[in-house]
């Protein structure tokens, strides 16, 4: 017999039964969400891209950077000078790790590191710490395989100079935040970097998640450069050992296409390696041929004489009665060996490199038309490499002139410069004349492969070609067995060159203190396509430029004769008087 249920009793088992429906929907709702945070768990710890994952619960954020791939640089011929290689990050989430010691004890083994260290990087509960940097794709293999919980890799880039030191001094080197740090690194950091891309998350989704939106990096440029790697190899090895020969402070090579003023070498010693540049000193990681400044005494003179013969004044077989001593105003000038009085001509006085002799043919002209010469050459201004820590040298103003500054000026001190700018004087007597502005960049190719060769600036003419061309056969003189520097000949070929022996300005202390040997040539010399400027600062052992600089002089010219396969032009040198 069935019962009845009043109204309300009916009432009461219907909001019954709604409620145990609501619990049982509510037991399985939060059964559900619990094995999906479970799965996700598992699926974080095991499945997903850790870089990923990282990088959101790190950032804080919902996007993701997509770094740019720096930039390669090469040589003229190509030969890779820096390049950006793949590396890892290795990182670690403390949370997740089980054995601290035990784990830093494996990790130590194959990353060489303190497993000391590494223990306490492993313990605590910080969600992202660093382990370890830019290390290989096979040794990040080798840490994967351990299988160790908590530790995880992010994909990052490095940068390697293939070569080593090899224009290290050019190059400069990127540092641990991936910025150029000197050099061309540094001065077209912007080209090379690229842009960063991005990956962004729509809010609440995560890095797995298809809700997103990339903006693709792009890539930075290639950068080419006028460097030969080879010649740049033989003039690094020639100047390192001279340096350590001649126990110098510092040395530089430059080997310069007079013609186009293109950079075919720049070589500085003491040098670094820029793979391990935080190993090195911080002097070594500069550009001494461009930020170091000195007065270059007798290679200086080749300026004097050029203004001379330009004006007029005087001609390559004009008479000068030389003394032993000069006096003018409160100063005794003197040359660098004792002599009675000689009778030179004005290409003897080149040749034989005389500082009074020097003097007296500058005096001819006057010597306030000496600033104007100089400036034209390019002295008291800035190259126009655009490089970092380039000094323009010094050359002071004919209103600040005392009574001895045009003498001192006329035979190369008083005013200072750099070896590129050194080398940029001989350049233009090479050139006919025409001084050509300097270049380290041949091109740059974009991401889609467009080359663009950088524009040639048009040379501007500092002294006749029949000045230049008078002045270049003087100058085979000082090549001469009369002249300053005979161990500078290379067989076949026609020399032109000139010696420099100058006191040093210690900048450290306000003086004078030691030298600067130098020699600087052109070749051929009834044709010039080179020009190699090699001076050393403050060698003890010897002082004189065409003793010392002399050789590695002939090393560098020869061999870059020979790379660039330029031939003897099978013409005499001319015989000119230096004495009368």
């Amino acid at each position: 017999m069935s019962r009845t249920l009043n109204p309300h009793q009916q009432h009461i088992k219907l909001v019954r039964g709604r409620l145990i429906r609501r619990m049982r929907f509510q037991r399985s709702l939060i059964l559900f969400v619990f094995i999906l945070i479970c799965g996700r768990l598992v699926s974080i710890q095991a499945f997903s891209d850790p870089d990923q994952f990282v990088q959101y619960s790190e950032n804080g954020t919902n996007s993701v950077s997509i770094p740019a791939v720096r930039g390669t640089i090469t040589d003229r011929n190509g030969v890779l000078l820096a390049v950006t290689v793949d590396s890892r990050n290795v990182y670690t989430d403390q949370t997740f790790v089980t054995d601290p010691q035990g784990e830093a004890t494996k990790l130590a083994n194959v990353l060489g590191l303190d497993a000391a260290y590494l223990a306490e990087r492993l313990s605590g509960d910080r969600r992202f710490v660093y382990l370890a940097k830019d290390i290989s794709p096979q040794l990040w293999s080798r840490i994967e395989a351990l299988e160790l919980p908590g530790i995880y890799s992010e994909r990052s880039q490095s940068r390697s100079y293939p070569e080593g030191s090899l224009a290290a001094n050019i190059l400069g080197f990127v540092n641990a935040d991936g910025i150029g740090s000197g050099g061309i690194e540094y001065s077209l950091d912007e080209l090379l970097a690229g842009v960063d891309g991005e990956k962004i998350f729509a809010p609440g989704s995560n890095a797995n998640s298809a809700e997103q939106k990339i903006i693709s990096a792009i890539d930075g440029q290639n950068v080419q450069l006028t460097i030969d790697r080879d010649i740049q190899w033989v003039a690094q090895e020639a100047i390192a050992s001279k340096v350590k020969e001649s126990g110098a402070e510092s040395g530089t090579v430059i080997v310069l296409n007079s013609k186009t003023g293109e950079i075919l070498a720049m070589a500085t010693a003491p040098s670094f390696d820029p793979n391990n540049y935080s190993k090195a000193k911080e002097k070594n990681r500069g550009n001494r041929a461009l930020t170091d400044v000195y007065e270059p005494g007798s290679t200086g003179k080749i300026m004097t004489i050029a203004a001379v013969l330009e004006e007029g004044a005087l001609q390559p077989n004009s008479q000068i009665v030389v003394p032993g001593s000069l006096r003018r105003y409160d100063k005794r000038f003197t040359d660098h060996d004792d002599h009675g009085t000689l009778h030179l001509t004005l290409t003897g006085v080149l040749a034989k490199s005389s500082n009074i002799g020097t003097i007296l043919a500058s005096e001819q002209m006057g010597q306030k038309k000496l600033y104007n010469y100089f400036k034209s050459f390019g002295i008291g201004a800035k190259s126009g490499l655009g490089f970092p820590g380039e000094s323009g040298g010094f050359i002071p103003k004919p209103e600040d002139w005392s009574g001895t500054t045009g003498p001192t000026l006329a035979f190369g001190q008083g005013y200072s410069m750099n070896s590129l700018q050194a080398a940029g004087i001989f350049a233009t007597v090479a050139n006919n004349g025409v001084r050509m502005t300097p270049t380290l960049v041949a091109g740059t190719t974009a991401v889609d492969g467009t080359y663009t060769s950088k524009t040639q600036v048009e040379g501007t003419r500092v002294i006749s070609s029949d000045t230049a061309k008078t002045l270049r056969e003087m100058l085979e003189s000082v090549v001469s067995d009369q002249g300053t520097a005979p161990m500078a000949r290379i067989p076949g070929y026609r020399i032109a060159g000139k010696t420099g022996t100058a006191q040093y300005s210690d900048p450290s202390c306000g003086c004078y203190k030691g030298y600067v040997a130098s020699f600087i040539g052109l070749a051929p010399a009834d044709n010039p396509e080179l020009v190699v400027a090699v001076s050393l600062v403050k060698p003890t052992k010897g002082r004189y430029g065409g003793l010392l600089a002399g050789p590695v002089f002939k090393k560098v010219m020869s061999f870059s004769l020979q790379q660039l396969k330029i031939p003897p032009t099978g013409s005499k040198s001319p015989k000119m008087k230096l004495t009368w």
